[in-house]
């Protein structure tokens, strides 16, 4: 089908946050991308374990990414397919539903299902952008359907293919997401279930107000944690905390940090993480030593100069 629309330069992303997954809990994700222009791929989706990716789809081919355990004689690249072909349908049909907006270059769906901790399938979401914007979101779970939608749109156009949809929706998508992510389980099991722990370190440093305390847990996998500030043994509110975004490292594992702006006080302050990776929650106090790696930088220089005074021992 011909594009009439305007080159785009930009990849745009879809305003959906991440899934506030519990602890033990999965998730696949499906990224498809419409993009009117020659210098990308008209269609192209990514497919995403948790927070590893594992595919690649280009109206082509489906081509795993990660595939260090072999898991394609497990997994049903046509259920891929399946998906990724109504997804390009879908585009054209969203494309005149909103008139063919010579802006509208480009268009995004993200599909998300999740499997619950007791390997009982949960809610699913469709998301659909425009422009850089969410557009309208469905969510799905115990044949419950629950539909927003945010552009100005006629509800009339939007009933036959909404009512189509949660047909499909319910009867092959939903069963087909909830399958592919089992079978992606079973053989990313050990990349998806390995911990990393926390470094934690609680700093406090001066500056043209007062004081800024600082707690970092970095190197940490699975993603999930929970990272408070205590003061005088009380938990700080949250209006008082800055930072405490969930920021990737280069190798695999996360970070966070959250800080909180102090005056000249007297409180004592401490910070606590709980996760996966560890058997009980841990705690570290500013006075304390604030990590492994601190420990071992001090050790190394008593090495050092353990070292030196030998040599100087041997010259004289």
């Amino acid at each position: 089908m011909q594009c009439n629309w305007t080159q785009s330069y930009v990849v745009f992303l879809l305003t959906l946050s991440l899934p506030s997954a519990s602890y033990g809990s999965h998730s696949f994700w499906f990224l498809s991308t419409y993009i009117c222009g020659k210098q990308f791929p008209e269609f192209s989706s990514t497919t995403t374990l948790d927070d590893i990716t594992v595919g690649y789809y280009d109206s082509k081919a489906y081509i795993p990414r990660g595939n260090t355990t072999n898991e394609d004689d497990v997994i049903d690249s046509v259920n891929i397919k399946v998906i990724s072909d109504y997804m390009y349908n879908s585009f054209f049909r969203r494309a005149k539903l909103l008139k063919q907006d010579s802006q509208n270059d480009s268009l995004q769906t993200l599909v998300v299902c999740e499997l619950l901790d007791s390997d009982k399938p949960g809610k699913m979401t469709v998301a659909d952008a425009a422009r850089g914007s969410t557009t309208d979101e469905l969510h799905y779970i115990n044949n419950t359907f629950t539909y927003t939608v945010t552009v100005n749109i006629k509800q009339e156009l939007i009933k036959p293919d909404l009512e189509e949809f949660k047909h499909d929706f319910a009867n092959t998508f939903y069963p087909l997401c909830i399958t592919t992510l089992k079978n992606y389980l079973k053989k990313r099991r050990d990349q998806i279930n390995r911990k990393k722990k926390p470094d934690i370190t609680l700093t406090q440093k001066a500056n043209s107000g007062g004081f800024r305390v600082s707690c970092l847990a970095t190197g940490f996998y699975p993603r999930h944690i929970n990272l408070t500030l205590f003061r005088d043994g009380q938990p700080v509110s949250d209006h008082e905390i800055t930072g405490g975004d969930l920021l990737p490292n280069g190798d695999g594992t996360y970070q966070m940090r959250k800080s909180l702006e102090i005056s000249a006080d007297k409180h004592k302050y401490s910070c606590s993480a709980t996760h996966l990776s560890l058997d009980n929650k841990l705690d570290i106090e500013l006075e304390d030593e604030p990590s492994r790696g601190h420990i071992g930088v001090v050790v190394a220089v008593l090495l050092l100069v353990c070292a030196m005074s030998v040599i100087l021992a041997v010259v004289c």
